[in-house]
């Protein structure tokens, strides 16, 4: 059951400001503007300077009051808008003046709620609503934008006609079989079919391979003891966040920290040492969190020391590198101040260079694998949810395949009937009235 009381919540951060905004939807959102700022009415859209008093009707501050008349409002209610000086104070007292009115405390996210209920947005706007606030790079912001537009809503929709197109005319098929059907229209819904399978798998292939930009993508620094990890952690961050020694194993936890590359947030996990062999209870768990580490990260850089001949504990790391050569991997050879010992025909394609001068060739490297991941016009899922929902469409439309081929068309329209579920959770729930709005609107059926 809808609730339609009337809710208020400071809309801006806690802290001191220039201004403070209090929102308030409801069918009573008027009215308690009304009595606060002793006016007798509000135009629509307009903003309005009044004095705000208190209910003993002692002013609490001069501010600024913005109506929007339902429908035309974010929740799709009537919307009043507080904007009083900023502060903790003035804002809490316009607060509990709103409330002791009738209204009250908003629950997490009831705005954004209210407005998907009353069809002012849908499932993937009101997600792309929350992550653009806690957005940390300029490429997450730019991407969640385009969702706020609508982009997500339009793919999804183009998918969901599709498939309604199919399940209609399979239904009609089964249960209207005597009629003229096109002799075509069992190859018509097996290229859509098709088109369908790839449109998904390219979204998914693309959702992860870009799945860190919204929280930042994840670097993993590894390599064996000694070897400068530490070193190029505290060169990326520009100041000593590691300790370092000429101890083996002073690292034995992962480290991480945030820098930006370019207009990349990034993370960046400094490892422990991995060596063969160690001695070291806490040691050897440092050196299980690093092969974590790398299992998690989205760009793996691989030291090496370039004064030292290439050992087992070295080939131990090219093994983890193989073993994980889905990911980026960026192998740099360290320590170039020093005479050459590492045999370079161990390594290829790598960085040379040394954490004691410039390491701008490492840094452009990232930046530039962080741009072909980023710079992109594919479509991208912005949450787990999201991914879930299409890996889902895309089991039942796989599923679907062979009983369209064989002639099956109830266990076809089941999956596909799935496939519509799975899609639709993106942005709103799929009705079964759609359907048949298809089937007897397009096939003037049961007249």
């Amino acid at each position: 059951m809808f609730d339609d009381s009337t809710i208020v919540a400071i809309a801006t951060a806690n802290g001191i400001g220039s201004i403070s905004i209090v929102r308030v939807s409801g069918k009573n959102a008027l009215p308690i503007a009304l009595k606060i700022s002793k006016k007798t009415n509000l135009t629509p859209r307009y903003v309005t300077l009044s004095t705000l008093y208190s209910k003993d009707e002692n002013p609490i501050d001069e501010g600024l009051l913005i109506y929007f008349k339902a429908p035309f409002s974010f929740t799709g209610e009537d919307i009043v808008e507080f904007q009083c000086h900023g502060g903790v104070a003035i804002a809490n007292m316009i607060l509990d003046e709103v409330i002791a009115l009738g209204a009250r405390i908003a629950n997490p996210g009831e705005f954004s709620k209210r407005a998907f209920l009353n069809g002012k947005i849908d499932l993937s706007k009101a997600e792309a609503i929350s992550k653009i606030i806690e957005a940390r790079s300029e490429d997450a912001v730019k991407l969640l934008a385009k969702q706020l537009k609508g982009e997500l809503s339009f793919f999804v929709n183009d998918i969901r006609e599709d498939l309604l197109f199919m399940l209609a005319y399979t239904e009609v098929s089964i249960d209207y079989a005597e009629d003229d059907l096109p002799d075509d229209i069992l190859e018509k819904i097996d290229v859509k079919l098709t088109k369908i399978k790839e449109k998904l798998s390219n979204t998914l292939e693309a959702s992860k391979r870009r799945e860190g930009m919204i929280e930042g993508f994840k670097i993993a620094i590894v390599g064996k003891p000694n070897v400068g990890k530490s070193s190029l952690l505290n060169k990326l961050l520009n100041f000593d966040r590691a300790i370092i020694s000429d101890i083996a194993g002073t690292t034995r936890d992962t480290i991480e920290e945030s820098v930006k590359i370019g207009t990349h947030i990034i993370k960046i996990v400094d490892t422990a040492g991995i060596r063969d062999e160690t001695s070291d209870i806490i040691e050897k768990i440092g050196i299980e969190k690093s092969i974590e580490a790398i299992e998690q990260a989205d760009i793996v850089v691989a030291l090496f020391d370039n004064s030292k001949p290439c050992d087992s504990e070295d080939e131990k790391i090219l093994s983890l590198l193989k073993e994980n050569s889905n990911k980026q991997i960026i192998k740099v050879l360290n320590k170039t101040d020093l005479q050459n010992s590492f045999e370079k025909s161990k390594l290829n394609d790598f960085i040379e260079l040394s954490t004691k001068q410039s390491i701008n060739p490492l840094i452009e490297k990232i930046e530039k694998i962080l741009d072909a991941n980023t710079h992109s016009d594919e479509m991208t899922l912005i949450s787990k949810r999201q991914i879930q929902s299409v890996e889902l469409t895309l089991h039942h439309i796989n599923e679907a395949t062979f009983p369209l081929q064989t002639g099956e068309l109830e266990f076809f329209a089941h999956h596909i009937t799935e496939a519509l579920h799975n899609i639709s959770n993106i942005t709103r729930p799929y009705d079964n009235d759609e359907m048949l709005d298809v089937m007897f609107g397009e096939f003037c059926l049961g007249k």
